[in-house]
């Protein structure tokens, strides 16, 4: 390519095949020169270091700066030789020939490289738009250049200004305006969201729009993901449940974080769970001195346990299997190993199953819970949480019930004036992907072609991700005091039915069209609204902007103590119409299954969402 650039260059120079050959056979050594600087020159810049699969316009800077050496080189040549016979205009040429022929037989030979691997894979590559022409759509093109599963067809982006400049390394830049043009004429396959740092709720608004047209669509990894280190920006996945809620996931603080757990003995109940479990992912990233998982399902603990115990070898993980209602095994578990945080996340959690299991839904749900705290108390457990639920807010089933029942107790031993241990409640809704969780299910009714089954049009809850919970559960436990219930920023409720479309469209089908929706009634004991709040006018924020203190009426210690006692001998004699009538005795806002949600939709009445409370708070 060398000798070919330098003898055009000199029949550029003088115009005419023979008067260029006749100057390069009288005095062919500066040919020779020129080539061998030129070679040179492309070693000493790494020019060609780089695998050319894997190659970009990087090579670029390296190819001009081995030009540059070279042609200093030539033109000291020129200069300090009388007989070197090549002009600048010659050495200037050739230059521009060579980087043109160097650049070209790379682009020519790594496109015939592709075209091979793609003819050899035998794989048709989706065609994307990448939403987002900024750096995260820029570095994804990158990424994305080599792999043979996918083909870039350009950009879309709501700048005007990008439009102007006509495309972004090679690749157009469309207006939102002009995509579904490109849809309907089939020009592309899959829409990515290339935007990790955006708003949430403006990214909701862009799914919902993409949705509307029936255009499929995914996206990168947030931002906070892509910092963390546990993902990369080229990691193309499903739009989930977590982008259409618009939440804002506040980063958590490392200090809260570290002052819960850093060098501490803790305990989990549940731990094999939803939330236990992440807890105690959570919970060993802060480096405890050593972590207890207490759990009675014998394949989920060992899960869990295999999990955290390949991951951190050297934080000591101790499994228990056992049942947190027997106070005297769980009393020498935490006489063993002294412990000093204590996690309660163990309850049955799921509402129809516990309306026709009253009696083993007390005895796991208080029960355990009072077994737990007298333990705590006992041996010197310095702080005590126990995860609690909307659902214990006004209960319109026996979970909640329970559940409030588990609250009055951790209340009532909290305020005694010889408590040592801190206890404290973390009160939060419905967590995503956990078991029971509405959002597997409308996955699979609607692989399996519908229909999707919903019990009431208007049911609202709200939504927070497993891992956001338990950083904000262990976070709330750092500020506590003793006695507060701890209220988390769920956002805003979200209806279940818009979930139900909104899952439909990102599926790429048509809601009624080709996944039906089918309203099946109210389940025994379920409620149209959920609520975070008893009462509504006393809840307080914290350093945390999305952990709120409330302090909630109780029962005095003195007074519940024989009201457990009777519930739970009621409990023993598997009575269940007088483990009711007590239930009621201790939760006088306890009504009957339906009337509660039907009474709140009909008055319009919605629920108490504390965001809303505090702004109305901190505004006087």
């Amino acid at each position: 390519m060398f000798m070919v650039s330098i003898v055009l260059a000199t029949v550029l120079r003088y115009d005419q095949w023979p008067e260029a050959l006749a100057i390069l056979s009288q005095n062919p050594w500066p040919v020779v020169v020129v080539v061998i600087s030129q070679f040179a020159a492309f070693q000493i810049c790494g020019v060609y270091r780089p695998i050319l699969r894997y190659s970009s316009t990087t090579y670029l800077r390296s190819i001009g700066q081995a030009l540059v050496l070279s042609s200093a080189v030539l033109l000291f040549c020129r200069f300090q030789i009388p007989s070197w016979g090549l002009g600048l205009s010659v050495i200037f040429i050739s230059a521009i020939l060579s980087l043109a022929s160097t650049l070209g037989l790379r682009v020519t030979l790594l496109k015939l490289l592709r075209f091979y691997q793609r003819l050899k894979a035998a794989i048709e590559p989706q065609r994307l738009l990448i939403y987002g022409a900024g750096e995260a759509g820029s570095e994804l093109l990158q990424m994305l250049r080599n792999n043979l599963n996918y083909r870039i067809i350009g950009f879309i982006d709501d700048n005007p200004d990008l439009h102007r400049h006509a495309n972004i390394n090679g690749f157009p830049v469309y207006s939102y305006s002009k995509i579904k043009a490109l849809w309907a004429n089939q020009a592309f396959d899959l829409v990515v969201l290339a935007l990790p740092s955006l708003d949430p709720k403006v990214r909701r608004d862009i799914v919902s729009k993409l949705q509307q047209a029936s255009i499929p669509v995914k996206t990168v990894p947030s931002l906070g993901d892509i910092l963390a280190g546990q993902a990369k920006i080229n990691q193309i996945r499903n739009i989930d449940i977590a982008d259409l809620l618009g939440r804002e996931q506040v980063a958590p603080d490392l200090a809260l974080l570290r002052k819960q757990t850093y060098g501490r003995v803790v305990l989990v109940t549940g731990a094999g769970g939803s939330i236990g479990s992440e807890l105690c992912r959570q919970i060993i990233l802060q480096h405890p001195r050593s972590l207890l998982l207490y759990e009675l399902n014998e394949f989920a603990l060992y899960q869990i346990h295999q999990e955290l115990s390949e991951a951190y070898p050297d934080i000591p993980c101790i499994p228990y299997l056992g049942n947190v209602a027997d106070e005297a095994y769980l009393s020498s578990v935490l006489h063993q190993h002294q412990v000093e945080v204590f996690y309660h996340a163990a309850a049955y959690k799921h509402v129809p199953l516990l309306e026709s299991n009253i009696v083993k839904g007390v005895e796991n749900n208080v029960k355990s819970t009072l077994s737990a705290a007298r333990s705590a108390l006992a041996h010197g457990v310095e702080q005590f949480v126990l995860i609690s639920t909307d659902k214990a807010v006004r209960p319109t089933n026996i979970m909640g019930t329970t559940k409030r029942v588990a609250e009055l107790i951790i209340q009532a031993l909290a305020a005694r004036p010889d408590t040592q241990t801190c206890f404290t409640i973390v009160r939060f809704g419905n967590v995503l992907g956990s078991s029971g969780s509405v959002v597997p299910r409308f996955q699979d009714q609607i692989a399996r072609g519908g229909p999707i089954t919903l019990t009431h049009p208007e049911i609202t809850r709200y939504f927070m991700s497993i891992p956001e919970a338990a950083r904000l559960v262990i976070q709330a436990g750092a500020l506590a005091q003793g006695g507060e219930v701890f209220l988390l920023d769920m956002g805003e409720p979200v209806k279940i039915y818009d979930l139900a479309t909104q899952m439909i469209h990102l599926s790429g089908l048509v809601p009624e069209e080709d996944i039906a929706i089918k309203i099946t009634g109210t389940r025994p004991g379920e409620k149209i609204y959920e609520e975070l709040l008893i009462s509504g006018d006393n809840i307080q924020p914290t350093c945390h902007r999305q952990i709120y203190a409330s302090q909630e009426p109780f029962i005095p210690w003195s007074r519940l103590e024989p009201l457990l006692t009777e519930l739970l001998q009621a409990t023993s004699e598997n009575n269940r119409a007088a483990v009711l009538s007590h239930l009621k005795g201790l939760v006088p806002e306890y009504t009957p299954p339906h009337s509660r949600g039907v009474e709140a939709l009909q008055s319009g009445q919605s629920p108490v969402n504390p965001t809303a409370l505090v702004l109305a708070y901190r505004s006087g």
